[in-house]
């Protein structure tokens, strides 16, 4: 039989730090799966919102340089616009990370202050 002193140990600093761990890595998955950061890297030249001109049939060289213009701009804009997105994509992921690591150190440390404040509070006292 174990003592509840043990027991409490193994629980705060065993099993919670593992439980926080895996909601932490559930966090940063999470984001990037919302800001679609892989999805942006693989179709980062795609046309904007699928936005583009058909060079229709036979050759027409107005017509051809209208579309192949008209598609390039689209292109740009989707590359600008996708990196905005990664950046703040990975901006909120690094945001996650500190936050997390905050987390992490303060839960481990926690005791340690429970102890302090009632030491300091009976300081106070007597």
């Amino acid at each position: 039989m174990r003592s509840i002193l043990f027991l409490y140990l193994e629980w705060h600093f065993v099993d919670r730090p593992k439980v926080i761990l895996e909601g932490w890595l559930n966090c940063l998955k999470f984001n990037l799966n919302y800001w679609s950061v892989p999805v942006l890297l693989k179709t980062y030249f795609s046309h904007w919102r699928r936005y583009r001109y058909s060079y229709g049939r036979g050759f027409n060289f107005s017509r051809y340089i209208e579309a192949f213009a008209f598609n390039m701009i689209s292109r740009a804009v989707g590359a600008v616009m996708r990196t905005i997105f990664i950046f703040l994509g990975i901006a909120a992921e690094i945001l996650i990370l500190a936050i997390g690591i905050f987390a992490i150190l303060f839960w481990l440390v926690l005791p340690g202050l429970l102890f302090l404040g009632l030491f300091y509070g009976f300081q106070i006292i007597f």
